[in-house]
């Protein structure tokens, strides 16, 4: 039986295994690479904080994640089927690692801020 996401622990396997799989990801591993080359030592602990503070309710995440996914949109559009893909495999990742009602949580807060960011960039471009 797999246990629930309720220590920083969880969430780090979680976010390590997760960003594992985007790298590999032949449809959003290349923007993240490629075009934000993304420094993971760097990225992987503020995401951690990220995560921690919606399914812990730690208060340790500092940023702004909009403006950042709103600058790396100027550089190459971030369409639906990228947040799509970015959404399976968080699902898929959550499924695989993790049960419970933090897991289901994570889930639907990882779904709403695809749609929501999905959004923004719309709004942006018009």
């Amino acid at each position: 039986m797999k246990n629930d996401i309720t220590t920083r622990r969880d969430i780090e396997q979680l976010v390590n295994t997760f960003y594992d799989k985007v790298q590999r990801d032949a449809i959003i591993g290349p923007i993240f690479i490629h075009v934000a080359k993304v420094n993971w030592d760097h990225h992987l602990p503020i995401m951690y904080s990220f995560w921690a503070g919606i399914l812990l309710e730690e208060r340790t995440y500092v940023g702004n994640p909009m403006m950042i996914h709103e600058a790396l949109n100027k550089k190459s559009p971030l369409l639906q089927y990228h947040f799509d893909s970015w959404v399976r495999l968080f699902y898929e990742t959550v499924d695989e690692l993790f049960a419970g009602r933090n897991a289901e949580y994570a889930k639907e807060q990882g779904s709403q801020i695809a749609q929501l960011m999905h959004h923004k960039m719309r709004e942006s471009e018009q």
